[in-house]
């Protein structure tokens, strides 16, 4: 057991980093808003963009709340939009992806036409119109978002499918009469999991900042909402007043994203050691 877990998560110093970073944050976003006493949404102008002290350990906002409890609950939304996300894009592409590779023909080229499609277009650029014709806010930028990025998903999935189909336990399967939605779902998808995982790790880093951004542009979440890109948005008005108020939360961000894009690195080099190498 602990040689799998050293294998996979402390293989080297950055996998290492990357599993220490990733689990801080997680403990932050389960111990953070057990631990803080004050409302992150609740307003006290006497207390107004109080530098980080005693009383509040990262200070306060414009509006007097408190930035610790902010950046505690905004984790869950935070976070829980790059999970989202990556969860709902893989999910989509590993289906489309699966029934593609496993078909072939004509069927397998209509998917991938589809593909490029989305493909041509940049991804972030692609995401905000769809954002911004539905309206913004958290579940926009989670279905924009998903919406641009199943094609990654969709082809690498596709492309390891159509080799693992080839294997004779996969023809056994055919040969006894396992029905198509069984072998690849029961037998071809699980094969792919090694691949897919440390993708889906890394790619919460990506979906993070792009959240992030989303939500600072105006596309995201929306004030008084505890998101930590929204909190960037306003406190840049108050950069020179009060720089903790951009900076402590740009710091969660940059750490979030190294740990999992690191942990995902890791994660993809154990699973594959020839990648290493590359």
């Amino acid at each position: 057991m602990m040689k799998t877990i050293k294998k996979f998560f402390f293989r080297d110093i950055p996998s290492a980093m990357g599993t220490i970073i990733s689990l801080g944050i997680i403990l932050f976003m389960i111990i953070g808003p057990i631990v803080t006493k004050y409302d992150p949404l609740e307003v006290d102008m006497g207390a107004k963009l109080v530098s980080p002290g005693a009383s509040h350990i990262f200070g306060t906002d414009e509006m007097g709340r408190d930035i610790f409890s902010r950046l505690a609950y905004g984790s869950w939304y935070s976070m829980g939009t790059a999970l989202a996300v990556v969860l709902l894009a893989a999910a989509f592409g590993i289906v489309v992806g699966g029934i593609a590779g496993y078909v072939g023909g004509w069927f397998d080229n209509v998917l991938m036409r589809i593909c490029d499609v989305f493909l041509s277009f940049p991804q972030i650029f692609l995401a905000m119109i769809i954002a911004a014709a539905i309206g913004a806010g958290i579940g926009p930028t989670i279905f924009a978002l998903a919406v641009s990025w199943w094609p990654n998903y969709a082809r690498m999935v596709r492309g390891m499918v159509i080799v693992i189909k080839e294997k004779l336990y996969v023809e056994s399967a055919k040969s006894i009469g396992m029905h198509p939605v069984r072998i690849i779902f029961r037998i071809i998808i699980p094969q792919t999991m090694s691949m897919v995982i440390p993708q889906i790790t890394m790619g919460i880093g990506n979906a993070l900042i792009a959240a992030s951004g989303f939500s600072f542009i105006g596309l995201g979440a929306q004030m008084p909402t505890p998101e930590w890109g929204a909190m960037i948005s306003q406190g840049s008005r108050y950069i020179f007043n009060a720089p903790y108020y951009v900076v402590i939360p740009g710091i969660f961000i940059f750490l979030s994203v190294l740990g999992f894009s690191l942990l995902g690195d890791s994660l993809q080099e154990a699973t594959n050691p020839e990648l290493k190498n590359i």
